[in-house]
């Protein structure tokens, strides 16, 4: 696909909003990439990665290689996501602890709306795609209300592990890596890592993210080209799943001290906003939500015009 420098920088905006999702514990930067409508090229592009590249670098050098992994639509969506990780990590991380009904509120209409755009998708609903979006569902809905685990002393084999379930769940539309990682108790130990310097320990979970990556990507690929329908009627069901988790009004159950000393919320449950705001407050909350619904919109219908 021949590509201009102007296509490239949509590619790296596209990036920008997948990278500021994934800092969001609960937004998946899967549904960003589903929706701004480059899943399956970045599926196909990431299983693309294999041995088969050493051997096109061996027998038809570097230009083949670089063509055949896609690395242009690669680099262009990789340098979009550290922009926005890099800018605006802090941002949202403080947004969310001031403001968080607000954030989430835009962030539940822009999801709302994504099920509707997935579910578009699906050219036939027959008992199938039901049956799978059902099942889908109750599992994503099951994953948002489990109790997180406590793991102090995790071992390499766990560490690994962790960064492979993360990983897979990072580019499955519906639930955020970081989420994953809450729930298996590994968070704290992986983000202490990551502010210490501790090599050994982000080197076994980068491992574990490379290896999920790369085989998970692959499902999904195999996933796609022989049963299109089903598996978009098991994402569907999947981001519909998660919404109770970014439900901007929470009650909290119960609560920890993370390794900076502070208190944070480890079991929430999903109540109705008159517990906890006042007329304007929802209303504001009400509109952030109704402009991230209208923002997809917005985006499929330029989307349609420009095909």
């Amino acid at each position: 696909m021949k590509r201009s420098l102007k296509d490239y920088a949509v590619i790296s905006l596209k990036g920008m909003a997948m990278g500021a999702a994934d800092v969001v514990p609960g937004v998946s930067g899967g549904t960003i990439a589903f929706i701004s409508g480059i899943y399956e090229e970045l599926l196909t592009t990431i299983s693309n990665i294999n041995l088969s590249a050493l051997k096109t670098l061996k027998e038809e050098g570097l230009k083949a290689t670089w063509k055949q992994l896609n690395a242009n639509f690669l680099v262009a969506l990789l340098l979009g996501v550290a922009i926005s990780v890099v800018s605006l990590a802090k941002g949202i991380s403080f947004l969310l602890s001031s403001k968080p009904i607000m954030v989430w509120s835009f962030f539940f209409g822009l999801v709302l709306a994504s099920i509707l755009y997935v579910g578009k998708q699906i050219e036939k609903w027959r008992l199938q795609e039901v049956v799978t979006l059902l099942i889908a569902c109750l599992v994503a809905y099951s994953i948002t209300i489990a109790k997180p685990l406590v793991n102090d002393e995790a071992s390499f084999l766990f560490l690994f592990l962790a960064g492979a379930l993360a990983i897979c769940a990072m580019i499955l539309p519906g639930i955020s890596g970081a989420f994953i990682l809450v729930l298996l108790g590994a968070y704290e130990t992986i983000l202490f890592a990551v502010h210490s310097r501790d090599l050994e320990v982000i080197a076994i979970v980068g491992a574990g993210a490379v290896i999920g990556l790369l085989t998970f990507s692959r499902v999904l690929k195999w996933l796609f080209v022989n049963y299109k329908n089903v598996t978009l009627a098991g994402l569907t069901g999947f981001i519909l799943g998660s919404l109770n988790k970014i439900w901007p009004w929470k009650e909290t159950i119960t609560t920890r001290i993370n390794s900076k000393g502070m208190e944070v919320p480890v079991l929430q449950n999903s109540v109705l906003p008159n517990n906890f705001s006042g007329e304007a407050h929802l209303t504001i909350a009400i509109v952030l939500a109704v402009a991230g619904f209208l923002l997809i919109l917005g985006l499929e219908k330029l989307a349609s015009y420009k095909s």
